[in-house]
């Protein structure tokens, strides 16, 4: 790791500011350019630390970027990850408080919602698919504590920003129709996604690694090592299988899951 303990808490302290007053910082890559992907997921582990101590509850995980599109054009060969806390989970047809946030956008997704503890190393799909309770239509809510173009130097976001950011998690809706893992084919679940009734995005969650259990297994996989695992009850979102969806104040959001149900949100 290149950054110092001080500089990781610094770090971390300055995205909690940002995500309080609504105010972009620059980016932590161009701040300390040795970075690397260990010092991102330190900085994130030091921020959700903090956000605990201020009495929020951990209830589940998010994987980001599991697309080959996405991690060719930030040059990496494996997705990221955050983590969900209790005052990120909206209701299905609820309202999302716009002041709250910088610059949301939405992604649609399938939330996995474990039955027993699952824990790597070796998981592979099949465990994950013994461990889950149910799955379930999700969006997921994104924002960005950190700029994503730097002003003077034109310079794009980084992975290491994004993963410090809490890999730009900010809020999930679940809703639709809960499915049973084995009752249905998941990679061949699609989703229709209308921001304000004009279809904005379509997909398959096979997007997501080719089967969105793959990617609950790589994270069961990638938390081992540091003692964690996947938890009774916990959620995890499995990833985007959609372009991500700006969104601004007063835009409705529902994602057709078909005959798994509907999703939607309202940006209040």
């Amino acid at each position: 790791m290149a950054l110092s303990k001080d500089d990781i808490r610094r770090a971390a302290e300055r995205l909690d500011h940002a995500e309080k007053t609504r105010t972009q910082i620059r980016q932590i890559s161009l701040e300390h350019p040795g970075i690397t992907i260990a010092d991102s997921y330190a900085i994130q582990k030091a921020w959700i630390e903090m956000k605990v101590a201020a009495g929020r509850i951990v209830k589940g995980h998010k994987i980001g970027l599991t697309s080959k599109a996405m991690q060719s054009a930030l040059n990496i060969d494996e997705p990221d990850s955050g983590i969900l806390l209790d005052d990120m989970f909206f209701a299905d047809g609820g309202l999302v408080p716009t002041e709250r946030f910088i610059a949301t956008r939405v992604e649609a997704e399938l939330a996995f919602v474990m039955k027993t503890r699952l824990s790597g190393p070796n998981c592979t799909m099949f465990d994950v698919l013994n461990a889950t309770d149910f799955v379930v239509p999700a969006l997921e809510i994104l924002d960005t504590r950190v700029e994503r173009v730097d002003p003077e130097t034109k310079s794009t976001r980084k992975i290491f920003d994004t993963i410090a950011d809490n890999a730009a998690n900010a809020g999930i809706v679940l809703g639709g129709r809960p499915i049973r893992p084995l009752d249905a084919d998941l990679r061949w679940i699609g989703a229709l996604c209308y921001r304000n009734g004009q279809l904005e995005e379509t997909g398959l969650a096979a997007g997501v690694l080719n089967h969105p259990a793959t990617a609950v297994a790589w994270l069961a996989n990638k938390i081992a090592p540091n003692g964690l695992a996947l938890e009774p009850g916990q959620v995890v979102l499995a990833g985007s299988f959609i372009r991500p969806i700006e969104t601004r104040k007063g835009d409705t959001i529902q994602a057709d899951y078909g005959p798994y149900g509907s999703v939607s949100c309202y940006f209040a």
